[in-house]
C-alpha cells in the first residue's frame, strides 16, 4: 500500500486555514499516487486547543470544517485528527479522534485511549477516553489506529507506568497488518530518541509496519518537530520526513528499504526548535517585525541571531541602551553583531533618563543606602523604552533572559523581563554559550569577545555575574537537579556540591516564583520548562 504522510503545520483555532492546508496536502498526495493519506492529531483545530473547547460554538464550527474537508475527499481515504462530540450525557464533551474520510463524507471515527495529564498536557480536562483502539479494514489490510499517547505505555521503555492498560497490547490481540499513529508530540531535547524507541517497539510487538505522522510548527510555548516516520515489521525505519519543517511524502511500505541513520546534531536541533517556535509564535500572532535590546552580552546576541533566522535580518531591529555604567566594549560588541547580521541598529542613551528618575525619587530614598533598587532603575527604564518602541513600531519585543537567570531571579521585573516572548527561558546559560559557539562554527557572527568575556549585567561598575552566583557550570547542574529532576537539597549536596551554595540557590529559585509567573511566555525545549508544565504555588512554605 502507498501511504501519504501529510506533516502539516496547523494553527490553533484557525479552522478555515487548517481546512485549506489539509485539502491542499490531500490533493497533492493523491496526485502523487497515495492510496491512503494520514494527517496529525487534531489537525482540524490545532494542538492544544485548551479552553477554546469550552466556547459554545467551537465544537460545532470544527464539525463544519471537518465536513467541508470530507466533501473534498474521494475514493482515496484520508485519516484526519479532529474532535468528535461525545454523544453521551455524561463524561467530557469531546473525544480526541481520527476521522476516516472517504467518498465525500466521514465514514467513522477512531478515538484516543490514553489521555496525558502531566507536564504541559491536560487532556483529561477536555476529552473522554476510549476504552479500546479502533481497527479498520481497507484493501485487505486490518489497520489499527492509535493517537499519540496511545503508544506511550510501553513498560519496557518508560521509567514510570502511568496507565493500567496498553493499547498496543490490545491491538496485538487483534492481529493487525498495519498500525497508524496520529501525533501532536511536542519536541524537547532527547524526545526524538524516545519516540523512535516507542515506534520501533510497537512495530516489533505487533509484527507489522507502523506509520507515525507528527505535527510540525509552534503553538504558544510548544514546538512540534514533525519527523514523521515509517518503520517496517522488524522495527527498522524505512522513511522519515524532515525535522522542524512542513513535509509530505508517499511511501510504499511493501518495498521500502531501511534507512541509514546519520548522527544527530543536538545544537542544530535546539537552534531549529527555537527559530521555528519564534517564527510561528510571531507570524501566527500577526507580527512581521521584532525588536531586541542589544547589551553586547551573550544572551541578547544569541536572541538576535535567532530572530534574524526567524524573521529575516531586514525585519529585526537592535537597540543599544547604554547607561553611564555601560562599558565601551559592550557598546562596540552590540554594534558589531548588528553589522555582522545585517540588521538595523540604533542607540538610545539612557544616562540622563536614569538621572532624572533618581532625582525624582531622591526625597523618599534620602535616608536609605543605595542598593539593587538603583541598579534596577536602569533595567526598568530600558523596559519602558523598548515597550514604547514595540507599541509605536508594531514589533514583537523579545526578552533575552536565559533559564539560569530566570530560575534564580537574576532579572528585573518590568525591566529586562518586558516583552512578548522569552526566547531563551528554557535554555540554561551553559547551553547558551554552546549555542553561540555553534552559531560561530563556520565564521564569526557573534563577536568572539561577547562569548569570551565574563558575563555581566552591567548595572554597577565592574559587576560580574559570579559576584552573586556560582560559576554557571555549577549553577546549571544544581538547577537541573532541583528543577528538572526534582531532587532535594540533601540529594543535590550528595552529588558533591557545597551545602551553603545549594541552600542559597534553592532559596533563590523558591523566592522568585512570583517573577516567573509574570514573565513572558517562553519556548519549551527541555523536559521541564517554566510555564504551564511546572505549577509551583507562589505562596508556599515547603522546604526540602
Amino acid at each position: 500500500m502507498r501511504i501519504g504522510l501529510a506533516q502539516i503545520n496547523p494553527t490553533v483555532g484557525d479552522l478555515s486555514g487548517n481546512r485549506n492546508l489539509i485539502i491542499k496536502a490531500y490533493q497533492e498526495l493523491v496526485r502523487d499516487g497515495a492510496e491512503l493519506i494520514v494527517f496529525p492529531e487534531l489537525a482540524t483545530c490545532g494542538y492544544p486547543p485548551r479552553d477554546l473547547l469550552f466556547k459554545s460554538r467551537f465544537g460545532h464550527d470544527n464539525e463544519c470544517a471537518l465536513l467541508e474537508i470530507a466533501a473534498q475527499v474521494g475514493t482515496v481515504p484520508a485519516l484526519i485528527g479532529t474532535l468528535e462530540r461525545n454523544p453521551a450525557k455524561r463524561g467530557r464533551p469531546f473525544f480526541n479522534a481520527a476521522a476516516w474520510c472517504q467518498d465525500g463524507g466521514v465514514q467513522r471515527f477512531a478515538r484516543k485511549s490514553l489521555l496525558p495529564t502531566y507536564d504541559v498536557f491536560d487532556e483529561d480536562r477536555y476529552f473522554e477516553a476510549s476504552p479500546h483502539s479502533t481497527v479498520v479494514s481497507f484493501q485487505g489490510f486490518r489497520i489499527g489506529i492509535t493517537i499519540c499517547e496511545d503508544i506511550w505505555a510501553d513498560s519496557q521503555l518508560l521509567r514510570y507506568k502511568l496507565y493500567n492498560r496498553d493499547p498496543i497490547s490490545q491491538l496485538a490481540d487483534e492481529s493487525v497488518d498495519l498500525m497508524i499513529n496520529l501525533s501532536a508530540s511536542p519536541w524537547c531535547d532527547g524526545k526524538d530518541t524516545a519516540r523512535q524507541g516507542l515506534v520501533t517497539s510497537a512495530a516489533s510487538r505487533l509484527q507489522c509496519p507502523v506509520i507515525y505522522v507528527n505535527m510540525v510548527g509552534g503553538n504558544d510555548e510548544l514546538v512540534f518537530d514533525g519527523r514523521s516516520m515509517v518503520v517496517d515489521r522488524k522495527g527498522e525505519k524505512v522513511a522519515e520526513l524532515r525535522g522542524f519543517e512542513t513535509d509530505q511524502a508517499v511511501i510504499n511500505i511493501a518495498g521500502a528499504k531501511p534507512l541509514v541513520s546519520g548522527d544527530m546534531d543536538a545544537l542544530a536541533d535546539v537552534n531549529q526548535a527555537l527559530v521555528l517556535g519564534l517564527r510561528d509564535y510571531a507570524h501566527k500572532s500577526g507580527f512581521k517585525h521584532t525588536l531586541v535590546a542589544l547589551s553586547g552580552g551573550i544572551d541578547s546576541a544569541v536572541v538576535a541571531v535567532l530572530a534574524c533566522s526567524a524573521f529575516g535580518a531586514e525585519n529585526v531591529r537592535g537597540i543599544s541602551l547604554p547607561s553611564r555604567i555601560s562599558s565601551q566594549h559592550s557598546k562596540d560588541d552590540a554594534q558589531k553583531l548588528a553589522r555582522n547580521l545585517g540588521m538595523a541598529f540604533d542607540t538610545i542613551p539612557i544616562a540622563d533618563t536614569v538621572s532624572a528618575c533618581e532625582t525624582a525619587v531622591q526625597p523618599l530614598f534620602s535616608h536609605r543606602a543605595p542598593d539593587v533598587t538603583e541598579e534596577n532603575i536602569q533595567a526598568r527604564i530600558r523596559g519602558v523604552i523598548m515597550m514604547a518602541l514595540s507599541n509605536k513600531l508594531g514589533s514583537l519585543l523579545l526578552t533575552t533572559g536565559n533559564k539560569s537567570e530566570i530560575a534564580v531571579g537574576y532579572c528585573t521585573l518590568y525591566g529586562d523581563m518586558c516583552g512578548g516572548l522569552a526566547v531563551l527561558s528554557d535554555v540554561f546559560k551553559t547551553r547558551v554559550y554552546e549555542l553561540a559557539r555553534w552559531i560561530n562554527r563556520n565564521e564569526e557572527i557573534i563577536p568572539w569577545n561577547t562569548i569570551e568575556k565574563p558575563p555581566s549585567a552591567e548595572l554597577r561598575p565592574d559587576q560580574k555575574d559570579e559576584d552573586s552566583l556560582p560559576p554557571y557550570d555549577q549553577l546549571d547542574a544544581i538547577l537541573r537537579a532541583y528543577i528538572e529532576d526534582g531532587l532535594s537539597r540533601r540529594e543535590i549536596v550528595d552529588q558533591g556540591f557545597a551545602p551553603e551554595v545549594v541552600a542559597d540557590i534553592v532559596r533563590k529559585v523558591d523566592l522568585n516564583e512570583y517573577k516567573r509567573q509574570q514573565a513572558a511566555p517562553g519556548l519549551k525545549i527541555t523536559s521541564l520548562a517554566f510555564g504551564v508544565g511546572r505549577r509551583i504555588p507562589i505562596v508556599q512554605k515547603y522546604v526540602n
